[in-house]
């Protein structure tokens, strides 16, 4: 019994010591964090907790359905790609070509209308707002500078800090993207309560528009933009210009950073498969959707070029990145696609006129060059499709 009270005397004193740590360091985005995850055996965010957020509706109008072939999963998987496939921890694969569905299957008590965090997607979503908002004359172009909008970038090199250095990850702000480190910005961003007060303790400490650093940060600057430009919420914005347009069949849920606060824009867009793939097939349309244009044509094309950089990491030519979408060649294919951390994917294949959607619930170690296998797994599956 002594043995017990002097181990919860220890316990409480560790408590109160952590406590005391979390407000002198200013960190109380941790007490969330350690909450949601630890506390939960967890390490890290996951696909499912969207509800632990305030968040904005992404408001759905008219369904458009999606067609379905005349093979719709008529054609089994062959086993070493299921395999893979199943063994990476997808939840949903969707393959469209010819701009119907062909294959569709989904795992671990998914299905169609399930919920799930896209991450990093987001920022491809963002993206597109910026190309909408050039379009309709409430940001002057790419190379409007930052400062515009907020005086804070008016001095020293973020003078010099554009839109489309955003865009392209080539900021120079010192933002930290460590997925493992409670300190770092994803965590402080992803749990705490004050996106603005949270970017504004990172400066432009490096020449804008020279090097590629990928850095969760300069979207979420970059949606703060948009919304200073049009005067509207992120969430309202993209459900005006392109999840009613695209005939969502649900409305999605944008994470908060408080009731009633800014879009957690860098990741935290929640929605399902088969509505997340409109925004592919968009792409793949130039930015057409039956007839109306939705997103210009020439921006579409500016966005799905590697950007004119060097990689900050070890000095080469930047291959692999564009208004906010990768991209690879592959197999004689230029192909592009949206991104985030756990799996999540939304890949465009233009010239063999397909869309893959996949969603996953862990991420998987295992890359091949700078990318996860399990991409590859994908592509080739789509491009044996016939």
């Amino acid at each position: 019994m002594k043995l017990l009270i002097k181990i919860a005397k220890g316990f409480l004193i560790f408590l109160a010591l952590l406590n005391a740590l979390i407000l002198m360091s200013g960190n109380k985005h941790l007490y969330k964090g350690v909450v949601n995850t630890y506390m939960k055996g967890k390490m890290g965010a996951d696909i499912d907790e969207y509800q632990i957020f305030d968040n904005r509706e992404v408001k759905a109008g008219t369904h458009r359905p999606w067609p379905t072939g005349l093979d719709y999963n008529k054609k089994p998987i062959p086993e070493k790609h299921l395999s893979a496939i199943e063994n990476s921890n997808t939840i949903a694969y969707l393959l469209i070509k010819n701009d119907s569905i062909r294959v569709e299957q989904y795992w671990s008590g998914y299905g169609d209308t399930s919920v799930t965090n896209t991450f990093s997607m987001a920022k491809t979503f963002i993206g597109m707002l910026v190309g909408i908002a050039i379009e309709e004359g409430m940001i002057e172009s790419v190379n409007q500078k930052v400062g515009d909008f907020f005086p804070e970038y008016k001095e020293g090199m973020a003078a010099e800090l554009t839109i489309k250095h955003l865009l392209t990850m080539s900021s120079g702000i010192n933002f930290d993207e460590s997925y493992v480190s409670p300190f770092a910005y994803p965590a402080k961003a992803y749990f705490g309560s004050d996106l603005k007060a949270t970017v504004a303790e990172y400066e432009v400490v490096e020449t804008p528009g020279e090097l590629f650093e990928y850095l969760s940060g300069n979207t979420q600057l970059l949606s703060f933009v948009v919304e200073a430009a049009t005067g509207i919420k992120v969430a309202d914005y993209f459900s005006e210009k392109l999840w009613i347009p695209l005939g969502a069949k649900r409305p999605a849920y944008w994470s908060l950073d408080d009731e009633d606060g800014f879009e957690k824009a860098y990741c935290c867009f929640n929605s399902n498969a088969r509505d997340l793939a409109r925004l592919g097939q968009l792409y793949l349309k130039k930015g057409n959707w039956f007839g109306e244009q939705l997103i210009p044509a020439q921006y579409v094309e500016k966005s799905i070029v590697p950007a004119k950089l060097i990689e900050k990491d070890d000095g080469t030519v930047l291959t692999r990145y564009g208004y906010s979408w990768w991209m690879l060649d592959y197999k004689d294919h230029h192909i592009y696609f949206a991104q985030g951390m756990l799996g999540q994917y939304i890949i465009v294949i233009p010239d063999n006129n397909t869309i893959i959607v996949r969603l996953a619930s862990k991420r998987t170690k295992e890359k091949r060059g700078r990318f996860p296998v399990t991409l590859y797994t994908l592509l080739d599956h789509a491009l044996e499709y016939h």
